[in-house]
């Protein structure tokens, strides 16, 4: 019998007040794997993640993590169960230093490869300024800071939501350049991305989000430009 899914979404429905943002959505991670979400803008891909990091509560389905219901959980819970978000625009503390952000990230004490030491060495940059705020990081460097801020909460499952967005394509690269380390301890991903060519360079599953439902899903390796553009545009 295969091993369950790491993650399984299991057609979840999310609402901002009376507007359904989520339709029947599904979704399966395995262990150690990287799944990609793409979408245009308002497609849904950033309350998915939110709905899996327990920011939102789904109406209706439910979300599996080990085989164990976390859809109700708040998201101190999700987060000591194993599940980080890099939130999209990277929501740094502005009025503390990197190290300060880092440390931050790891009061959930939960035992694992990550510490401070090594997200310094996936990340170099990061220790040569953790001494200064935030805000004085470039776009770039504040998107490690807040990935290696997940990475010491010690997930199983990191969320990335909008790696990309706002950053120049030379240090977008060197961030996907980092994802397979960061798989090779022992996590499994799930990408939000806009940029169609990294996510299918980065993942091996994709599902596209199109209106708040899933338009297309697949593997990587198997899908044609052509479905993923019809899918993506709703054409």
């Amino acid at each position: 019998m295969p091993d369950a899914p790491l993650l399984e979404v299991r057609a979840i429905d999310a609402y901002y007040g009376d507007f359904q943002a989520l339709f029947g959505v599904s979704l399966t991670v395995n262990a150690g794997e990287v799944a990609a979400v793409i979408g245009a803008n308002g497609a849904g891909k950033s309350t998915l993640l939110k709905s899996i990091a327990g920011l939102m509560r789904p109406k209706a389905g439910e979300i599996l993590f080990d085989s164990e219901p976390v859809g109700a959980a708040p998201a101190f819970e999700v987060v000591a169960r194993g599940i980080a978000l890099v939130p999209e625009g990277r929501r740094l503390f502005p009025s503390l230093t990197v190290e300060e952000n880092l440390k931050i990230g790891g009061q959930s004490r939960r035992a694992g490869f990550w510490t401070l030491a090594r997200v310094y060495e996936l990340f170099p940059v990061l220790a040569e300024r953790r001494h200064l705020p935030a805000p004085a990081l470039s776009g770039g460097q504040q998107q490690m800071c807040a990935i290696a801020r997940a990475l010491m909460s010690n997930p199983r499952l990191l969320l990335c939501d909008e790696i990309s967005l706002g950053l120049a394509p030379i240090i977008v690269r060197d961030i996907y350049a980092r994802l397979p380390d960061i798989v090779a301890e022992g996590l499994s991903l799930v990408i939000v991305e806009q940029d169609i060519a990294q996510a299918l360079q980065a993942a091996a599953q994709v599902y596209c989000l199109q209106e708040g439902r899933i338009a297309l899903q697949g593997r990587a390796r198997e899908l044609t430009r052509e479905s993923i553009s019809a899918a993506y545009f709703g054409i």
